[in-house]
Protein backbone atom coordinates (compact mmCIF):
# COMPACT_ATOMS: atom_id res chain seq x y z
CA UNK A 1 0.00 0.00 0.00
CA UNK A 2 2.78 2.07 0.93
CA UNK A 3 4.31 1.91 -2.69
CA UNK A 4 0.81 2.68 -4.23
CA UNK A 5 0.39 5.74 -2.47
CA UNK A 6 4.24 7.11 -3.53
CA UNK A 7 2.93 5.81 -7.05
CA UNK A 8 -0.40 8.28 -7.12
CA UNK A 9 1.77 10.95 -5.68
CA UNK A 10 4.30 11.15 -7.77
CA UNK A 11 1.32 10.88 -10.91
CA UNK A 12 -0.37 13.82 -9.14
CA UNK A 13 2.55 15.90 -9.21
CA UNK A 14 3.91 14.86 -12.46
CA UNK A 15 0.28 15.70 -13.96
CA UNK A 16 0.42 19.13 -12.24
CA UNK A 17 -2.60 18.91 -10.36
CA UNK A 18 -3.37 21.24 -7.55
CA UNK A 19 -2.68 20.11 -4.39
CA UNK A 20 -5.44 21.44 -1.99
CA UNK A 21 -4.37 24.58 0.00
CA UNK A 22 -2.76 24.34 3.69
CA UNK A 23 -5.71 26.85 5.79
CA UNK A 24 -7.66 29.52 4.77
CA UNK A 25 -6.29 32.70 2.57
CA UNK A 26 -6.59 35.56 4.21
CA UNK A 27 -8.65 38.56 2.65
CA UNK A 28 -7.11 40.65 0.39
CA UNK A 29 -6.86 44.18 3.03
CA UNK A 30 -9.30 47.09 1.47
CA UNK A 31 -7.44 50.33 -0.08
CA UNK A 32 -6.85 52.87 2.68
CA UNK A 33 -9.45 55.53 1.41
CA UNK A 34 -7.61 58.17 3.86
CA UNK A 35 -4.95 58.08 1.68
CA UNK A 36 -3.84 61.18 0.15
CA UNK A 37 -3.36 60.89 -3.64
CA UNK A 38 -0.63 62.41 -5.03
CA UNK A 39 -0.96 65.35 -7.28
CA UNK A 40 -0.19 64.71 -10.93
CA UNK A 41 3.60 66.36 -12.05
CA UNK A 42 2.92 69.59 -14.34
CA UNK A 43 3.92 68.51 -17.98
CA UNK A 44 6.78 70.40 -19.23
CA UNK A 45 5.46 73.56 -21.90
CA UNK A 46 5.45 71.87 -25.34
CA UNK A 47 5.24 75.31 -27.66
CA UNK A 48 7.93 76.01 -29.20
CA UNK A 49 6.60 78.35 -32.08
CA UNK A 50 9.52 80.24 -32.90
CA UNK A 51 7.40 83.06 -34.09
CA UNK A 52 5.94 83.41 -30.07
CA UNK A 53 6.21 86.23 -28.32
CA UNK A 54 5.14 87.71 -24.39
CA UNK A 55 5.43 89.75 -21.64
CA UNK A 56 7.48 89.13 -18.51
CA UNK A 57 5.12 89.15 -15.01
CA UNK A 58 6.10 93.07 -14.72
CA UNK A 59 5.20 93.70 -18.26
CA UNK A 60 8.83 94.07 -19.98
CA UNK A 61 8.95 92.23 -23.61
CA UNK A 62 10.05 89.16 -24.56
CA UNK A 63 12.06 88.32 -27.03
CA UNK A 64 10.68 86.20 -29.98
CA UNK A 65 10.84 82.52 -29.73
CA UNK A 66 10.60 82.78 -26.09
CA UNK A 67 7.43 82.74 -23.99
CA UNK A 68 7.04 83.60 -20.37
CA UNK A 69 6.08 80.22 -19.32
CA UNK A 70 8.61 78.56 -20.99
CA UNK A 71 11.06 79.14 -18.13
CA UNK A 72 8.67 77.20 -16.15
CA UNK A 73 10.63 73.65 -17.20
CA UNK A 74 13.91 75.26 -15.40
CA UNK A 75 14.54 73.98 -12.02
CA UNK A 76 13.84 76.68 -9.43
CA UNK A 77 17.50 76.66 -8.19
CA UNK A 78 17.39 80.71 -8.48
CA UNK A 79 14.12 82.16 -7.86
CA UNK A 80 14.84 84.98 -6.23
CA UNK A 81 16.69 88.08 -7.87
CA UNK A 82 20.18 87.83 -6.05
CA UNK A 83 20.50 90.61 -3.18
CA UNK A 84 23.61 92.94 -3.51
CA UNK A 85 25.45 93.38 -0.44
CA UNK A 86 25.72 96.98 0.53
CA UNK A 87 29.50 97.35 1.36
CA UNK A 88 30.39 95.51 -1.84
CA UNK A 89 27.78 97.67 -3.96
CA UNK A 90 29.28 100.60 -2.83
CA UNK A 91 32.89 99.71 -3.36
CA UNK A 92 32.26 98.62 -7.08
CA UNK A 93 30.45 101.92 -7.62
CA UNK A 94 33.53 104.17 -6.18
CA UNK A 95 35.85 102.03 -8.37
CA UNK A 96 33.83 102.52 -11.48
CA UNK A 97 34.45 106.29 -10.62
CA UNK A 98 37.85 106.58 -10.17
CA UNK A 99 38.03 104.76 -13.50
CA UNK A 100 35.74 107.31 -15.06
CA UNK A 101 32.70 105.87 -16.08
CA UNK A 102 29.77 107.64 -16.65
CA UNK A 103 26.17 105.72 -14.81
CA UNK A 104 23.51 106.29 -13.38
CA UNK A 105 21.58 103.85 -10.44
CA UNK A 106 18.69 102.49 -10.90
CA UNK A 107 15.18 101.10 -9.95
CA UNK A 108 15.35 97.47 -8.62
CA UNK A 109 14.36 95.31 -11.36
CA UNK A 110 12.19 92.38 -11.12
CA UNK A 111 10.47 90.82 -14.11
CA UNK A 112 9.37 87.73 -12.32
CA UNK A 113 10.50 84.04 -12.63
CA UNK A 114 13.82 85.08 -11.19
CA UNK A 115 14.59 87.53 -14.13
CA UNK A 116 15.87 91.31 -11.79
CA UNK A 117 18.72 93.53 -11.15
CA UNK A 118 18.85 94.05 -7.05
CA UNK A 119 20.71 97.36 -7.86
CA UNK A 120 21.05 97.97 -11.39
CA UNK A 121 23.48 100.64 -12.98
CA UNK A 122 22.80 102.27 -16.83
CA UNK A 123 26.19 102.82 -18.56
CA UNK A 124 27.01 104.97 -21.34
CA UNK A 125 30.52 105.58 -21.06
CA UNK A 126 32.37 102.59 -19.73
CA UNK A 127 35.41 105.05 -19.52
CA UNK A 128 36.27 108.63 -20.34
CA UNK A 129 35.95 108.96 -24.17
CA UNK A 130 34.52 105.46 -24.29
CA UNK A 131 31.23 104.51 -25.00
CA UNK A 132 28.88 101.80 -24.78
CA UNK A 133 26.48 102.39 -27.48
CA UNK A 134 23.83 101.52 -27.18
CA UNK A 135 23.90 102.38 -22.90
CA UNK A 136 23.38 99.19 -21.03
CA UNK A 137 21.83 97.83 -17.96
CA UNK A 138 23.98 95.50 -16.02
CA UNK A 139 24.81 94.82 -12.48
CA UNK A 140 28.19 97.12 -10.81
CA UNK A 141 30.72 94.11 -11.32
CA UNK A 142 29.61 93.32 -14.78
CA UNK A 143 30.44 97.36 -15.88
CA UNK A 144 33.76 96.87 -13.25
CA UNK A 145 34.99 94.13 -15.41
CA UNK A 146 34.48 95.60 -18.36
CA UNK A 147 35.66 99.13 -17.93
CA UNK A 148 39.26 97.12 -16.20
CA UNK A 149 39.13 94.76 -19.42
CA UNK A 150 38.72 97.89 -21.64
CA UNK A 151 41.52 99.87 -20.05
CA UNK A 152 44.26 97.27 -19.05
CA UNK A 153 44.21 95.03 -22.30
CA UNK A 154 41.81 96.24 -25.29
CA UNK A 155 42.88 99.95 -25.74
CA UNK A 156 46.65 98.72 -24.92
CA UNK A 157 46.15 95.67 -27.75
CA UNK A 158 44.20 98.52 -30.27
CA UNK A 159 47.16 100.74 -30.17
CA UNK A 160 49.74 97.95 -30.97
CA UNK A 161 47.27 96.47 -33.55
CA UNK A 162 46.48 100.10 -35.32
CA UNK A 163 48.89 102.30 -34.41
CA UNK A 164 49.99 104.81 -31.20
CA UNK A 165 46.94 107.01 -32.17
CA UNK A 166 44.21 104.74 -32.51
CA UNK A 167 41.89 104.79 -29.47
CA UNK A 168 38.50 102.96 -28.65
CA UNK A 169 35.78 105.63 -29.47
CA UNK A 170 32.63 102.73 -28.41
CA UNK A 171 31.71 99.08 -27.78
CA UNK A 172 29.15 98.42 -29.51
CA UNK A 173 27.09 95.67 -27.64
CA UNK A 174 24.43 93.63 -28.57
CA UNK A 175 22.77 92.49 -25.04
CA UNK A 176 22.96 93.80 -21.55
CA UNK A 177 20.21 92.80 -19.25
CA UNK A 178 17.54 91.31 -20.75
CA UNK A 179 15.06 88.47 -19.31
CA UNK A 180 15.49 85.47 -21.22
CA UNK A 181 16.84 82.12 -21.87
CA UNK A 182 20.19 80.86 -22.26
CA UNK A 183 20.86 81.20 -26.06
CA UNK A 184 17.29 82.47 -26.69
CA UNK A 185 16.40 79.49 -25.94
CA UNK A 186 12.48 78.27 -25.54
CA UNK A 187 13.68 75.90 -22.88
CA UNK A 188 16.69 75.67 -20.59
CA UNK A 189 19.10 77.24 -17.84
CA UNK A 190 18.01 81.11 -17.41
CA UNK A 191 20.49 83.38 -18.64
CA UNK A 192 23.28 85.58 -17.34
CA UNK A 193 21.98 88.68 -18.78
CA UNK A 194 18.66 88.07 -16.97
CA UNK A 195 20.67 88.90 -13.79
CA UNK A 196 22.51 91.38 -15.18
CA UNK A 197 25.90 89.45 -14.90
CA UNK A 198 26.20 89.48 -18.77
CA UNK A 199 27.20 91.84 -21.91
CA UNK A 200 27.73 91.22 -25.32
CA UNK A 201 29.96 93.13 -27.55
CA UNK A 202 29.25 92.83 -31.52
CA UNK A 203 32.26 95.54 -32.28
CA UNK A 204 34.22 97.74 -31.30
CA UNK A 205 34.61 101.06 -32.76
CA UNK A 206 37.92 103.22 -33.39
CA UNK A 207 38.20 107.31 -32.79
CA UNK A 208 38.86 107.37 -36.21
CA UNK A 209 35.69 105.41 -37.58
CA UNK A 210 37.13 102.04 -37.82
CA UNK A 211 35.47 99.30 -36.80
CA UNK A 212 36.09 95.83 -35.81
CA UNK A 213 32.94 93.05 -36.22
CA UNK A 214 33.08 90.50 -33.88
CA UNK A 215 33.36 87.62 -36.11
CA UNK A 216 34.83 83.98 -36.69
CA UNK A 217 38.88 85.03 -36.89
CA UNK A 218 40.85 81.79 -35.87
CA UNK A 219 42.32 81.75 -39.43
CA UNK A 220 42.47 85.70 -40.00
CA UNK A 221 46.50 86.06 -40.05
CA UNK A 222 45.80 89.80 -40.21
CA UNK A 223 46.18 92.25 -37.08
CA UNK A 224 42.49 92.76 -36.82
CA UNK A 225 42.45 89.26 -36.77
CA UNK A 226 45.23 88.95 -33.52
CA UNK A 227 43.56 91.95 -31.84
CA UNK A 228 40.44 90.01 -31.89
CA UNK A 229 42.35 87.38 -30.69
CA UNK A 230 44.01 88.74 -28.08
CA UNK A 231 41.29 90.70 -26.16
CA UNK A 232 39.37 87.56 -26.50
CA UNK A 233 42.10 85.58 -24.42
CA UNK A 234 42.69 88.43 -22.12
CA UNK A 235 38.94 88.80 -21.75
CA UNK A 236 39.74 85.72 -18.85
CA UNK A 237 41.15 87.38 -16.70
CA UNK A 238 38.26 89.90 -16.32
CA UNK A 239 35.57 87.61 -16.47
CA UNK A 240 34.38 84.52 -15.30
CA UNK A 241 32.86 83.64 -18.33
CA UNK A 242 34.10 84.32 -22.46
CA UNK A 243 32.58 83.07 -25.27
CA UNK A 244 33.36 83.67 -28.68
CA UNK A 245 32.49 83.00 -32.36
CA UNK A 246 34.82 79.89 -31.99
CA UNK A 247 32.26 78.73 -29.18
CA UNK A 248 29.09 77.87 -30.80
CA UNK A 249 26.97 78.96 -33.18
CA UNK A 250 24.90 80.98 -31.31
CA UNK A 251 28.37 83.38 -30.08
CA UNK A 252 29.18 83.69 -34.16
CA UNK A 253 28.64 87.64 -34.35
CA UNK A 254 29.55 88.55 -30.17
CA UNK A 255 31.61 87.87 -27.49
CA UNK A 256 29.98 87.33 -24.24
CA UNK A 257 31.36 87.97 -21.31
CA UNK A 258 29.79 87.35 -17.42
CA UNK A 259 30.25 87.50 -14.03
CA UNK A 260 28.71 84.39 -13.02
CA UNK A 261 30.38 82.95 -9.28
CA UNK A 262 31.58 79.36 -9.66
CA UNK A 263 33.04 77.47 -7.28
CA UNK A 264 37.15 77.55 -6.90
CA UNK A 265 37.01 80.49 -8.64
CA UNK A 266 36.45 78.49 -11.71
CA UNK A 267 36.72 80.43 -15.37
CA UNK A 268 35.03 79.14 -18.82
CA UNK A 269 36.84 80.78 -21.24
CA UNK A 270 36.58 79.45 -24.85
Amino acid sequence: MRHAGLILLCSLIACGATLPQQGPVPAEKPENSSKPTPAPKPAAPTDNDSSATGKTESGRDLPAGWKDDAIDAVPPVIVEIEKEDEGAYRACLAALRTLGASFTEGARIDDGKGCGIDKPIEVNEILPGTSLKPEGTMRCETALALARWTRETAAPAAKVAFGPDAAIGSLNQASSYVCRLRNNGSTGKISEHARGNAIDIASITLKDGKTIDIQPRDDDGTLTGAFQRAITATACLYFTTVLDPGSDAAHETHLHFDVIERKNGYRYCR
